[in-house]
């Protein structure tokens, strides 16, 4: 006989990782066997009431441009980091009105330059500049500088590293690298050769641990089906951007680059994306620039081995722009690399700039946030019949079953375990909005392989986990 649970209350949270077929997230195709009435959906982002976190305010931060910011909480010394390559030599927007800026077009400082700025927080909303005296800018070294040159530099922690002198890694436009034991002495910047790239966007790297390999995402150009290195003039419908991606084994010497995303039209294309692991898929933050409107914001793309891609609702922004204008964001959204994991939230940081991409902008660094699994999830189609969502084969070793789902006033999650024949071993059910939720207990005597069924009413499922228990 079918057992049955009907959890109404949420049990006290557990400590999750990604551990090899643990967490599932449903806008995994992998997963999703079969859907009736269901539609995969972004989730709900709330912009931070503290927004914007910090703004051009030094000297040197003459224009953020697109930020391209760099974020991780460091646990050893219980701070948040953020790496961040202002335009430090250029012409600023500051105490100019809309007026102004829309009568006088934006062009960049003949010296134009870009340099790498380091800013730190206890709690991720309010910042500090340190003063770092490493750099000289207008005849002082009293600023928090890191490196005047690189362009579009993405900053990462490799956790994995045995080396402390290689522990911080970073690739920026060249292509370069270079390496570092605190983030803030860096060595001499080692060229990359034979990737041939334009690389002038935010440059990203990680290390991918399904592959044991570091993988780093950039740009390149396509000109009537030609790639071009950036340094043509692109003026008309001839040209594009596009996503391309790199691998190594050791991070200094790369793989030829191979496109991963072009844009669904001229009109709109691909700027940068940020990537990271999470519930046993590559996630990607997008950012999408409109040519039209010259406006760009955050979209979601996943792929389950860091090669191909599939975006989620092309056109439609994860964390979109304002649609006040000189808002903080209203003109251009960029997401930093890479999201912040809280028990009880997932924060993504993003550049925000107040006017266009090509136009006379302010900018800043802002806070949007999700719930936990919170990047998509699938919720009904027709409000008047439930959803109803069927997993591929599991396998199943006697896991408890817990899930991630919103719920509204009314609404339930019901959960039914099958055997391979499609009979129910098991049901459960959830009726209220949780994390993690315990919504059926595992038994060692069930079979080795199952398929999970949920049927949802006035609900958005997230996530699912398979969970040993422990005594």
């Amino acid at each position: 006989m079918a057992t049955k649970w009907i959890m109404n209350q949420e049990l006290p949270k557990i400590q999750t990782s990604d551990q090899p077929r643990s967490r599932f997230l449903l806008l995994d195709s992998r997963i999703v066997e079969s859907t009736r009435n269901a539609v995969l959906r972004v989730g709900s982002i709330k912009k931070h009431a503290s927004n914007p976190l910090f703004v051009e305010d030094r000297p040197w931060e003459q224009r953020f441009d697109n930020f391209y910011g760099n974020v991780f909480f460091d646990a050893e010394a219980d701070l948040y980091k953020c790496w961040y390559s202002p335009f430090i030599v250029d012409h600023s927007a500051r105490g100019k009105s809309l007026k102004q800026r829309r009568r006088q077009p934006y062009t960049g400082h003949k010296n134009r330059e870009m340099g790498i700025c380091y800013a730190t927080s206890k709690d991720g909303l309010c910042w500090t500049k340190p003063v770092l005296g490493l750099v000289e800018y207008d005849n002082s070294r009293k600023n928090n500088i890191v490196w005047r040159g690189p362009h579009g530099a993405g900053v990462f922690r490799d956790e994995r590293e045995n080396d402390r002198a290689r522990r911080y890694k970073m690739i920026f436009k060249g292509l370069a690298v270079s390496f570092s034991a605190d983030g803030l002495t860096w060595s001499r910047a080692l060229a990359v050769d034979g990737v041939n790239v334009a690389g002038d966007t935010h440059n990203n790297a990680l290390w991918t641990p399904t592959l044991n390999r570091y993988v780093a995402y950039t740009r390149t150009w396509v000109r009537n089906g030609r790639l071009i290195e950036g340094s043509e003039t692109k003026t008309n419908h001839s040209w594009a951007r596009q996503v391309t991606r790199i691998e190594s084994s050791d991070f200094v010497h790369w793989s030829p680059a191979e496109v991963v995303i072009e844009g669904t039209s001229w009109e709109r294309q691909p700027y940068a994306m940020p990537v990271f692991h999470h519930g046993g898929v590559y996630l990607g933050l997008l950012a999408v620039h409109d040519q039209i409107s010259d406006r760009a914001w955050t979209e979601l793309a996943w792929s389950p081995d860091s090669t191909v891609w599939h975006r989620i609702a092309p056109g439609t922004a994860l964390i979109p722009c304002s649609s006040t204008e000189l808002a903080y964001d209203y003109g251009c959204v960029y997401a930093c690399a890479s999201p912040v994991f809280l028990d009880n939230e997932i924060r993504l940081f993003y550049g925000g700039s107040d006017w266009l991409h090509f136009g006379w902008r302010n900018g800043c660094l802002a806070l949007a946030t999700l719930r936990p699994d919170g990047f998509a999830g699938l919720e009904q189609e027709r409000t008047h019949e439930p959803a109803k969502i069927q997993t591929a084969p599991l396998p199943y070793r006697g896991e408890d079953l817990r899930i991630s789902a919103d719920i509204a006033q009314g609404g339930s999650v019901e959960c039914r375990l099958l055997d391979m024949a499609g009979d129910l071993i098991a049901s459960g059910e959830l009726r209220r909005t949780s994390t993690d939720a315990l919504v059926l207990l595992g038994r060692k005597s069930w079979p080795k392989q199952v398929r999970i069924g949920f049927a949802l009413t006035s609900a958005k499922l997230y996530s699912f986990v398979l969970e040993h228990r422990t005594a």
